[in-house]
Formats: structure tokens, sequence, C-alpha cells
């Protein structure tokens, strides 16, 4: 069955786009049908359980014998031998090999993840894809081997249900809904299709086009062993359920396979991750007639814990393993080519797994919180513990785990303060776990979850503006069944506890459900207040990035600017207001509460002034602070009239170029760096922007080492970035070293030759000592030469601030870490690098509301430079 991926002009896979916004009810419909699913499930089996506790059914996982558990081990190796299978069976369809092992360790850690988490194209997708191109497969080889596999497994579901279905007695649970005659036929279209899709796929050259996808039949010998595989992987799932059930007189083992099978189906349609509750309601309704329902949920519980959470728990310590060792030794060329595919892919598909994975955590602690403590472990805890700090642990635990499931939410849309706050409450839910109740399983797994995702920050790169994304109904639905089961989970552990007052304000060793009734408390009231103040916010800022036409439109007003930061707008990552004349511009981005303009609006005077008034409007409009960053002296009284106070940020270097030359004793030092450039065979050339095209891969190599060396990443917002689209539409500066280009900065020009001055300026790694002085001076030679006026050479932070008793208390503690700071940045040094130019130095200014909100400020503009707030912490 070869599956043809369409594909785009520059051959990757294309992605399906959405044409118009989709319909609120449609977004609605699965998640409410999800939670429908998982109430009805809950309220089943509530109902079963009507006369088991809590405590019941866990003396029954504990009473458990150890040849049982340790043969439901076994199996699930056994089984997880058998899984591989699938996935080398799809390489060999699309007629693709990888060295073995990597195939293997791929499947692995898919289906560790993929089974526990759920949204298996996507979680067992990513290390797929991850390992698979790696060894030079395509996106559309991986499409095609991962959809047989896909198959396969479907495969092994319609064949376990269609012999239960069609040869063993019906379940009485489904005959109780009345006449089933209906059942055995659909037992027998189950295999119908089983025996079709065997006879089709087996008739080798035939192909067959459903939905626009065209099918290539894989052949006889193929499709048995697709066939076997399937059998043998259900055949073991579902013997390792069946070996931790009680001893089951008229149920054979086919007819549990077909429960087992079912109930994975229906889990899988329910759209909840792993099909957590679903596949375990169906399962206790099933086998009711043949098992108590106490003993099917301890036999459940067990199954999850050692089919599910223990293989997940394992592949994730394997996983931080493999992302410390690959870190922490010197990588060969070809784990080079392995590192720039994971970061093809990383960012796409990392942050949903990991996102689920966090999800799970959460879970797990709002369940904890629900239960009862092992009291012999409470026991302990209290010698050395006062029973406040177990009190308190316990009411943390709970409020992190509902914190987790919305972290859970912001990691998947990849944001950078998600990522930082969910390493901070798993942390703090490992210590909570502890001290709560030794629950050291609980700190297992939170730890597990943890080793993965430190080792990711890179892949959560987004704006941290937690408050202001939009959340989706199926993550509203999948917060609130988190919290509901919780507490139904809960309700039922303490049933047998009659409700009074008193329980609220009891506290002791036992008290268990006095803290669960504390802890619900908190939980609810948190994410109310967490719903009401998302509801009473000020309508968050959502600026469009510049369309195509806008930038076309932005580049017309550049052309005629004398101020060569204007460029910026070109880099297309701020928002743009453009009069209607084409006559001024002002470029903006929003961070939080802060609408920050990137310095003063660009063109005609008075039309740039009215646009400066439009964005004190528009930010007020969304209860925003009116902010612009790194203005210069000129338009000072307009930034007083919109009512802002001014900040001094340093000052900005401009050299005259007019004047410049390299003649005089104060040139020597600049004389010498060109001498000492000639003598190693340097030389420098200016391209022009349509010459740029042919250059670009040996200037991606040169920025790319150029940032593995800094060990930075690239900004944005005031600062350029190494953009392909960017850089084509401005001259470019190189230096060549014996012919080979190991150096280049994209120049700016302004109108009028009122300007020049660099943006993106790196080097590689072997380039002679030296570059930047002898770059900076073949531009200054070259501006002097084509008649430009000026050399802006960029700012100089903090400088020029007074450190005396009558300033202000800003520019006092700048002027001090200018002075004192060079431990965190190179304050002094910067000027002082720039002093050897002989520039004017000019002023810069921030221009906010000041006051209290002048710190938030200074963090959002620093935040909106930095690509999110885990920028300014780190390169």
């Amino acid at each position: 069955m070869k599956i043809v991926v369409a594909r785009n002009d520059v051959g990757e896979a294309s992605t399906p786009t959405l044409h118009g916004e989709t319909a609120w009810w449609r977004r609605w419909l699965l998640p409410l049908l999800a939670l429908f699913g998982l109430v009805v499930a809950g309220l089943a089996v509530r109902a079963e359980l009507r006369n088991t506790s809590y405590r019941a059914v866990m003396r029954a996982v504990e009473s458990l014998p150890h040849v049982t558990v340790f043969a439901a081990i076994a199996t699930t190796v056994a089984c997880y031998c058998v899984l591989p299978m699938y996935d080398l069976l799809g390489l060999k369809y699309a007629r693709k090999r990888i060295p073995l092992w990597q195939a293997i360790r791929a499947s692995l850690f898919a289906y560790a993840f993929s089974q526990s988490l759920g949204f298996a194209a996507i979680t067992g997708g990513a290390f797929r894809l991850r390992f698979w191109t790696a060894s030079g497969l395509t996106t559309g080889d991986v499409a095609r081997a991962a959809t047989f596999s896909a198959i396969g497994f479907w495969l092994g579901i319609l064949t376990a249900c269609g012999l239960a279905l069609t040869f063993e007695p019906l379940p009485p649970a489904l005959l109780a809904f009345g006449s089933a005659w209906w059942l055995r036929p659909v037992g027998v279209v189950l295999l119908a299709a089983v025996v079709l899709y065997f006879v089709l796929a087996s008739q080798r050259g035939r192909s067959l086009t459903i939905a626009g996808l065209e099918f290539e039949a894989p052949g006889f010998r193929l499709v048995a062993l697709q066939f076997v595989v399937a059998v043998s992987d259900w055949a073991l799932a579902g013997l390792v359920a069946w070996t931790l059930l009680p001893a089951t007189p008229g149920l054979s083992f086919l007819g549990f396979l077909g429960f087992f099978a079912l109930a994975q189906a229906v889990g899988l349609i329910s759209h909840v991750p792993g099909g957590l509750g679903v596949f375990d309601s169906v399962m206790v309704l099933l086998l009711a007639p043949h098992v108590g329902a106490g003993p099917a949920v301890a036999s459940l519980v067990a199954y999850r814990a050692i089919y599910y959470l223990l293989p997940f728990v394992l592949a994730s310590v394997a996983l931080a393993g493999l992302v410390v060792q690959k870190r922490s030794r010197i990588i060969a060329d070809a784990a080079k080519r392995t590192a720039r595919v994971a970061g093809r892919w990383g960012p796409t598909v990392l942050p949903t797994t990991l996102s689920a994975a966090v999800f799970l955590a959460g879970l797990v602690l709002l369940m904890s919180g629900a239960t009862p403590e092992e009291r012999p472990r409470v026991a302990m805890l209290t010698h050395w513990l006062p029973i406040s700090v177990i009190e308190l642990s316990h009411l943390t635990g709970s409020l992190l785990g509902a914190a987790l499931v919305v972290l859970a939410w912001a990691l998947q849309r990849r944001l950078d303060a998600a990522w930082a706050l969910a390493v901070a409450a798993l942390a703090a839910g490992i210590v909570s776990a502890l001290l709560k109740g030794l629950d050291y399983e609980e700190a297992i797994i939170l730890g597990s979850i943890l080793l993965v995702l430190v080792p990711s920050r890179r892949a959560f790169h987004r704006r941290a503006a937690l408050l202001a994304e939009p959340l989706e109904p199926a993550w509203i639905v999948a917060i609130v069944a988190a919290i509901g089961a919780s507490v139904a989970f809960g309700l039922f552990a303490y049933r047998h506890v009659e409700y009074s007052d008193e329980l609220w304000w009891r506290f002791g060793r036992n008290a268990d459900a006095p803290r669960f009734l504390r802890a619900t408390f908190a939980v609810l009231g948190s994410v109310v207040v967490l719903a009401l103040f998302r509801l009473l916010r000020h309508a968050p800022g959502e600026p469009a990035l510049p369309t195509e036409s806008e930038l076309t439109r932005a580049e017309l007003v550049i052309a005629s600017s004398v101020d060569t930061r204007s460029h910026l707008a070109l880099l297309g990552d701020k928002a743009l207001l453009l009069d209607d004349a084409n006559s001024a511009m002002l470029m903006y981005g929003v961070e939080g509460r802060s609408w920050v303009a990137l310095g003063d609006p660009v063109g005609d005077e008075d039309a740039g002034e009215e646009l400066a008034w439009r964005f004190r409007e528009l930010a007020d409009r969304h209860g925003g602070w009116t902010v612009f960053y790194e203005v210069g002296t000129d338009r000072l009284p307009l930034y007083i009239d919109l009512g802002l106070s001014l900040l001094k940020l340093g000052e900005e270097a401009i050299v005259p170029l007019t004047t410049f030359s390299l003649d005089g004793n104060h040139r020597k030092g600049l004389r010498r760096s060109l001498r000492d450039a000639d003598k190693r065979g340097v030389s420098f050339e200016m391209l022009d922007a349509h010459d740029v095209a042919t250059h670009l891969p040996a200037l991606r190599e040169i920025s790319d080492a150029w940032l593995d060396d800094k060990r930075a990443r690239e900004k944005g917002f005031s600062l350029g970035r190494f953009d392909e689209t960017y850089l084509l539409r401005h001259p470019l500066a190189i230096v060549r070293h014996r012919g080979a280009i190991v150096a280049f900065a994209n120049v700016w020009t302004s109108a009028h030759r009122a300007e020049l001055s660099v943006d993106l300026m790196r080097w590689a790694a072997g380039a002679p000592p030296g570059m930047m002085d002898y770059l900076f001076i073949q531009l200054m030679l070259w501006g002097h030469a084509q008649g430009y006026e000026r050399f802006n050479l960029g700012m100089a932070p903090l400088s020029g601030l007074e450190n005396r008793a009558l300033a202000p208390l800003w520019a006092r503690a700048g002027a001090l870490v200018f002075r004192f700071g060079e431990n965190f940045y190179n304050f002094r040094g910067l000027r002082q690098y720039k002093e050897k130019f002989d520039p004017i130095w000019e002023p810069r200014y921030l221009a906010s509301p000041g006051g209290l909100a002048l710190p938030r400020i200074l963090t959002n503009v620093a935040a909106l430079i930095s690509g999110g707030i885990g920028g300014i912490v780190r390169k």
C-alpha cells in the first residue's frame, strides 16, 4: 500500500491548510463527546463498585501473587519484543533500510510513550521521525512506513473482535441492552474485512486509491507476516491483563481477548489520552458477570502499572540518558547531521509529547491527593516531621497537580515560560510527594518526566504570554476532566466517611478525608480564580505579523528614510502601522501588557506623529502600556505630549564619514589592522542584494558555527537574525581568506546617503584574528568613497548615565552597573571598543509610563529581544 504524499516545490511534505475559521460548535463537539463518554463510563463503574470500597480495591492489588506479577512483567517484555516488528515490516514495505538497532530503538520509544500518553500519530511519530530521518529517510518514507505499521495495529483489533463476536458466547453486558442478534453479523463483517484486506493486499503490483491516497499492495509474504505480528501483539497484550485476573470460570482466553480488543477500540475512539478511564470502564462492565468489580478494577490497576507505566518510566530514563550522553561527548560529523535533523522536527513534535507527559504528571498528583496515604509510611514520617509539614505538602501536591495540567496546555503551545514553570512544578512535586507520604512511586514518575523535560528547553521558544494565549476547547475539557476525575475518585475513596463541618478543621496522621476536602477546595478555588482572571482581563493584544504586501509598502517608507534602523521592519517579526500614503511607519511588538514600538516613527514627521497617537490609542484599548524603545532626541516633545516618562538607556556611536580617513597618529591602530589582514591574504568585497543568493549556503554554515561557538541563539525585535528572505533584501559585505568566505555583515543604507550601518555580523571559527576591526574599517572607507555622511556603530548600553546625588535613581544604578558590571556584560569594554573610531555619542531613551510599571516594562522589552522570558537568562 504505497502512500503517495503530496510535496511542495522544495521537496518537503506539504501541510494541509484550513481556509476560514472552524465553526465554534465543531471545535467543541469532539472534546465534549469525549467528556460525555468519560462521564458515562465513570457512572457505570461507580454503579458496579457500589458494594466495593477503595481500600478493598487496593488490598486486592497488594494481594496479587508475586508469581502473577512477574509473569505479567515477563509477558510485557515479550510483547515489547514483538512491537518493533510492526516498524520493521513498515520499513520493508517502504523499501527502506536503516540500521536494525536504530529501527528497534525508535520503535521501543514510540510505543512506550504513545501507549501511555495517547496521540500515537504524534508521540510515536516523533521518535520514528527522529531516528529514521537521521538514517536518511525522507518524511514521505516515514509516513509510508508508519502508516503500514498502523494498519497492522488495527488489523489485530479487527481480528480479535471479529473472532470473539463470531465464535464466543455474547457478553451478558451487551445482551443487557436488548436483543443483540446483530452482534454476530458484526463479527462476521469484521472478519470479512480482514479477509478482504488479506486478499487485496496479497496481489503484488495491484494499487488502490482511497481518499486521494494511492495504495500499492505489499504482496502475500509481507501481509502474512503483518498478520502474524498483529495477532501475536494483541494476544500477548491481552495475556498480560488475563494473567492478572483471578480465576474466571466460563470465560475463555479468546472471549477475554475479544473484550480486551473491544475496550481498547472504544478507548481509542474516545480520544481520551491512553483511553484512561474509558478502556477500564468498558472492561469492568464486560467482565462484571465473570469477575467482581473490585477484583476487576484491581487487576486493571496492576495492568496499567505493568504494561503502560513501567515501560513509560524506563523509556523516559533511557531517553534522558541518551540526551545527556549526546550532550556530554564530542559529537562526530554523523551525529551533527543527526542533530540538525532533530532541530527541524524537535520544535514541531517534541512539545506535544512532553505536554502529554506533563499532563500525566499533573493527573498523578491530583489522584494522589484524592486518595488515602499508606498509613505505615505516614506513621514513619511523623517521627521525623511535624504534622504541619505533611499537611502542607499534601495541599501543595494537589495544587501543583492542577498547575501541571494547565501548564501542559502551555507546553503544547511551545511557551518558554511554561517550560521553566513546569520544571519547577515537577521538582516541587517530587518533594511534596515524598514529604506527604513517602510516595516514592510518584516521585519516580515525576522524576522520569523531569529528566526528559530539562534537556528539551530549546523546543520551547515562543514568548511567554501565558495568560494571553487562547485556551482551546479540547484543553478546557481535558483540564475539567482531570480535576473532575480526581474529585470523583476522592469521593469514592472516602464515601464511608460521614460529612461534617468539623472535617475541614481536623488535622492528624490519619486525617486523609479532611486533607482531601481542603485540597479539593484549594484546587477548585485556584481554577475558578484563573478562569475569572481570563474572563475579566483586558482583551489580549494579538497584532498580526506583516503580510508580503505590507512589507512591500514598508520598503517604500524605508527607501525614503534617513534612519537605517528602519530596515528591521523587514525581519517580519514585528507588527506594522502604516499611513495611507505610505509616507510613515511604526513597528512594534507586544509582550505582556507592554506595547513596545521600536525607535521613533519612520518617515514623514507629521504622519509619524499621527501614527504615534494611533499606537497609544491601540495600546489603551487593550489595557496595555505604551512604550517607545531606543528613541532619539528629535521627538522627545512628542513622547512628553503622549504622557510618557523618559529614561536614558545609553548612547549610540555615530562616526562622521565625510571626514573619515586613516591618516594621523591617532589612526595608527586601524592602519595596523589593515596591514595585518593584508599580510594574511584577507580581502574585502561588497555584494549587491541580487548577488547574495548564490552565497547563502556558505553564509549559513558560518552563521551556524558562530552561534555554536558563542553558545547563543538567534535574537529578534531590535536585532537581526539569519533569515534568508531578510538577507536577500540588503547588500552584503564579505571577507575572504585565501578565496574562502570567513566573515560577513549585511549592510543597511539610507535615503540621500545619509547613514550607513550593519546589522548581522558573523565570522567563522577559523577566521584570522581582527575580523570585526577589518570589516568596520573597510565599510567606513567604502561608505566614505560612496559619499555617505555617517556610519552608525550602534548602542553602548548604560553609557553616559551620571552617578550624582541628585540624578534619578535609574541613572545612578545604571552608572554603577556600567562601572562595576563587567562580570555580567562588557559595558565599558563595548564603549571603549567603539571609541577607537572617534564617534559622536548621541543619547537614546525609553519612553514609557514609568513608575512602578517600569521593572515589568524593562523585563517585557528584554523578553521581546531575547525571544522570551527564558532567553533573558540564557544566551
